[in-house]
């Protein structure tokens, strides 16, 4: 039989296992764009859990798996993670009532959350979480006709769970082409293993520090705040840089590695027969750059004080840390708006428009359904409409219509900052909340997004090699533009989305353009399309996106 007590455990004991392993699962995402990882939101949610339980002192496992569908479900932060929580909101639901768990229940309360996360998803996609969870199940339902012994059980369904893993690569050619599996199927899998341990062998697997074949290094959730901000900085600057390669030029990059590794540390050097791409700590960069002019002319460069940086962190963690919460309001008016968004630009372009409370978030920073769920509360209206404004959040957000009852809550599924800022200014205050909703969705889905960021990882996608760093373009989600630089490829991208038909043009800039750069791109689409459309420039301010291209 299954405790509460066995349940916390081997909860926590798979929370440790994917948060020590969320970089690697990160590592599979196949698409370049940087985005809310799924190892990532996936620790983040089960994390939540974590928290909770940790205050729990039932030994009921009925009370417990409540205890934890409830955090899961507040902390829940991208798709994986709302997925994530909802088959642990299974878990409640098979095991209420019940002191102990066999592995029946075990198994049935698994099947109902596999139900619940399958119903949440419009259009299912096999060869995913979904598949994962689902053929888990299905072993242990036969299991389970043989014995019910939670730790044979559990062994059959992670068994079942990593073969379908192998799978998924075969259900969606994508996986296949990339030589990958699925991540969030890979997040689950590692959080079953680690429940595993503990159930069969009674071990908990302890955290350790995410290992990832990447240079990433976010801050790790599962750590204490005082700990995040405890590493050692060796050297001041990170110097970043690439060099276009001159032919005449034999040496070997070999070489630049060996200098750059005598005057700092966190060294990677890579190259091709065009460019080598060089990443360096150090406490003098105009050494590291002097050395890389004598391969060829530098295409980019970057350097940040790390030390800076480190102390803005710390500072701003102590500042999230402090932070009280929203308070509550009675919902008198009649109509509120939340809308997430990331940049203050755009922060104060929402407020404007009307939205009561703009929740920080977006591409790579997912908000959770806690955080919606407390500016809707906030907000002081009988009907509140959220617009996610990233197709990563909008699940999450469905989840808070679920659990605010003194409230109605209307998601409008927006997907992008342009189709948010299309359904605002659609909004009539002299009608009601059903008439602005059809207004609303109506406006924005005629909305084209255009946007420019970096490639967070090499791929390839169609007969297009990306590299990483390398500036891509997105029209409306489909990557088809690389180029050398933010204006090149903005140029490029609005050349093919611009079309005769166009009436509206908005060119939104974000932290990393500079206001005369922006200019000068604002500048070149006046002269080409200004004859035939109305273009508009806003500082939005936001982080990932170089540009975002609204068109109407």
């Amino acid at each position: 039989m299954l405790t509460g007590s066995m349940l916390k455990q081997a909860v926590i004991s798979g929370a440790n296992n994917i948060c020590s392993q969320k970089e690697r699962i990160n590592d599979l995402n196949i698409f370049p764009v940087p985005d809310g990882d799924t190892g990532t939101n996936m620790s983040m949610t089960i994390s939540e859990a974590v928290k909770a339980v940790s205050a729990c002192e039932s030994d009921n496992a009925g009370e417990v798996a409540k205890v934890i569908a409830s955090a899961m479900l507040r902390g829940a932060r991208g798709n994986s993670g709302v997925i994530l929580s909802l088959l642990f909101r299974g878990f409640a639901k098979g095991l209420e009532g019940k002191e102990t768990a066999t592995g029946k229940d075990l198994v049935k309360a698994l099947g109902l959350g596999v139900d619940a996360a399958y119903k949440a998803v419009m259009k299912p996609t096999e060869g995913t979480i979904l598949t994962v969870a689902r053929e888990a199940f299905e072993e242990g339902a036969k299991i389970v006709k043989k014995t019910q012994d939670p730790a044979q059980v559990w062994s059959v369904v992670c068994t079942a769970a990593d073969e379908s893993l192998q799978r998924t690569p075969d259900l969606l050619p994508v996986l296949k082409k990339a030589g990958v599996v699925d991540a969030g199927g890979k997040g689950l899998l590692v959080i079953f293993e680690g429940m595993l341990s503990y159930i069969k062998d009674g071990v908990m697997i302890e955290y350790t520090a995410s290992q990832s074949t990447s240079d990433a290094s976010d801050d790790d959730t599962f750590r204490s705040a005082a700990a995040e901000f405890d590493e050692v900085i060796n050297f001041t600057y990170c110097t970043e840089f690439i060099v276009g390669r001159d032919a005449s030029i034999t040496t070997s990059p070999l070489k630049l590695r060996a200098y750059l590794e005598t005057i700092g540390d966190c060294v990677v050097v890579v190259d091709d027969e065009e460019i080598i791409k060089v990443h360096v700590h150090t406490e003098d960069p105009g050494k590291a750059l002097q050395r890389g002019l004598q391969y060829g002319q530098l295409l980019t460069v970057k350097v940040e004080n790390m030390r800076q940086q480190h102390e803005q962190a710390k500072a701003e963690n102590d500042k999230r840390q402090a932070k009280k919460k929203l308070e509550v309001a009675a919902p008198e008016e009649e109509i509120g708006f939340v809308a997430v968004a990331s940049g203050d630009g755009l922060t104060t372009l929402f407020t404007d428009l009307g939205c009561n409370h703009v929740v920080s978030g977006g591409q790579s920073m997912n908000p959770s359904t806690d955080d919606i769920y407390e500016a809707v509360m906030a907000t002081p209206a009988k009907t509140v409409f959220v617009l996610p404004n990233n197709k990563n959040i909008i699940m999450a957000a469905e989840q808070t219509a679920k659990i605010v009852e003194d409230r109605e809550v209307i998601i409008l599924p927006t997907k992008t900052i342009p189709q948010g800022i299309t359904a605002m200014l659609a909004y009539d205050p002299d009608n009601d909340a059903v008439i602005n909703k059809g207004a609303m969705q109506d406006a924005f889905a005629s909305v084209s997004t255009g946007q420019i960021t970096f490639a967070a990882r090499d791929s390839e996608f169609g007969m297009k090699k990306i590299k990483e760093g390398e500036i891509i373009g997105l029209d409306n989600g489909k990557l088809t533009v690389a180029e050398k630089s933010p204006k090149k490829a903005l140029l490029k991208l609005a050349k093919s989305m611009i079309t005769k038909d166009a009436e509206f043009v908005t060119l939104i800039y974000g932290a990393g353009i500079s206001e005369q750069d922006a200019t000068e791109v604002y500048d070149e689409l006046i002269l080409k399309y200004g004859n035939d459309v109305d273009i508009n420039m806003i500082n939005g301010g936001q982080p990932i996106y170089y540009y975002i291209l609204g068109i109407e």
